[in-house]
């Protein structure tokens, strides 16, 4: 299991802050963004080819390429800007 959290836009999107995910085996931010894509509807115009999107693993932002272990929790973000 992953702990999945959604920040900002992306939680008003998809009308939750948050939830656990079956992950097994590691795999990469891409993709578990591709798998939450392949949910269709927003979750797919939310996460499928967003490069915008940032991720933090354990509370560290991270590339793309960054391995999930079970156990880890996720925050997927939309990029911030302030002035």
């Amino acid at each position: 299991m992953i702990q999945l959290l959604y920040f900002a836009r992306l939680r008003e999107a998809l009308g939750s802050d948050g939830e656990s995910l079956d992950w097994q085996e590691p795999g990469t931010v891409a993709e578990l963004k591709q798998k939450l894509a392949m949910r269709g509807s927003v979750w797919q115009q939310q996460f499928a080819g967003n490069a915008s999107l940032r991720a933090a693993v354990n509370q560290v932002l991270v590339p793309e390429t960054m391995l999930v272990q079970p156990g880890d929790e996720v925050a997927f973000f939309p990029p911030v800007t302030g002035g």
